[in-house]
């Protein structure tokens, strides 16, 4: 079994993304890792260089800035590194820029990908996510954060990344067959010092909106107020990831939150009662095979 790891990143010095924590967390599964970096100058290319692996290949990308609607960059990028995976390849293993795996959890991965590998019906695996906010005690609790998404897919060239690349699609914008698999993405995109996170949702959202839109949504104090945009969290009582404890033991800012002032909009807690029934009430971005 041949598994090619794929990513794209870009301005990962600037915004402080964990991508070098998200390489080295999927190396242990992967013969080879592709990633499209794009030509920001500010030193994300040699961040990636300096990572301590021969299995690492780096695609040199220009981001198309007219690709703005609904996000649409994003998925162009992750289409130019899986394109770039070896042609060996059986499975194809992809990582956001801000999503870590557990090592705790890389043999269920493994051995989910060795169980399926000869079951052409499965196109992909799914994971279980966590989102991180705020800091690195505090995960949210509603519906507004994703709760699966597909990390690992068969390596197809028939399969595509899927509007922002949240996640994929096959076969005349087909969704993806997949099985869920025992492991849990930890997501640190809104885990970022104050002013970063500012900077970041400004540059960002600018690639799913005009300048207009973001001058007068996005653009305002200097620095991200956490407490501003929030309704409900959970106290993180697990473990982080190891390749993600330099980060945790430097964080320089303080947030704090007290669940017990979660908010719940009535549409929320109608998809709470309905989750009871066995229904699962929210967009599903693939289909779920039985075993």
């Amino acid at each position: 079994m041949f598994v090619s790891g794929f990513t794209f990143i870009n301005q990962a010095v600037r915004f402080d993304y964990p991508i070098v924590e998200a390489i080295q967390s999927i190396l242990p599964l992967c013969d080879e890792v592709v990633v499209a970096v794009g030509d920001a100058q500010d030193g994300t290319r040699a961040l990636i260089e300096s990572i301590d692996s021969s299995r690492i290949r780096i695609v040199d990308t220009v981001w198309d800035p007219s690709l703005r609607e609904g996000g649409r960059v994003l998925a162009v990028e992750t289409d130019k590194a899986y394109a770039s995976i070896s042609t060996q390849a059986d499975w194809a293993v992809y990582i956001q820029g801000d999503e870590v795996l557990h090592e705790d959890d890389i043999p269920a991965i493994r051995k989910a990908m060795q169980d399926h590998l000869d079951r052409r019906d499965v196109d992909g695996l799914l994971f279980n996510y966590r989102h991180f906010y705020g800091s690195y005690d505090y995960v949210g609790a509603s519906d507004r954060w994703y709760a699966h998404e597909v990390r690992v897919v068969r390596a197809l060239p028939s399969i595509k990344s899927f509007r922002d690349a949240q996640g994929f699609r096959v076969r005349n914008n087909a969704l993806l067959r997949v099985l869920p698999v025992d492991a849990t993405v930890h997501h640190y995109g809104w885990v970022k010092p104050p002013a970063v996170m500012q900077e970041k949702r400004v540059q960002f959202n600018k690639l799913w909106h005009d300048d207009q839109w973001v001058e007068t949504h996005v653009v305002g104090p200097e620095e991200f107020s956490y407490a501003d945009h929030i309704r409900s969290l959970h106290k993180f009582e697990g473990t982080h990831p190891a390749v993600m404890r330099r980060r945790v033991d430097a964080i320089n800012w303080t947030f704090s939150f007290d669940p017990s002032a979660n908010r719940w909009t009535f549409k929320e807690r109608i998809k709470s009662w309905v989750k009871r029934l066995g229904i699962n009430p929210n967009y599903q971005n693939y289909r779920l095979l039985k075993r």
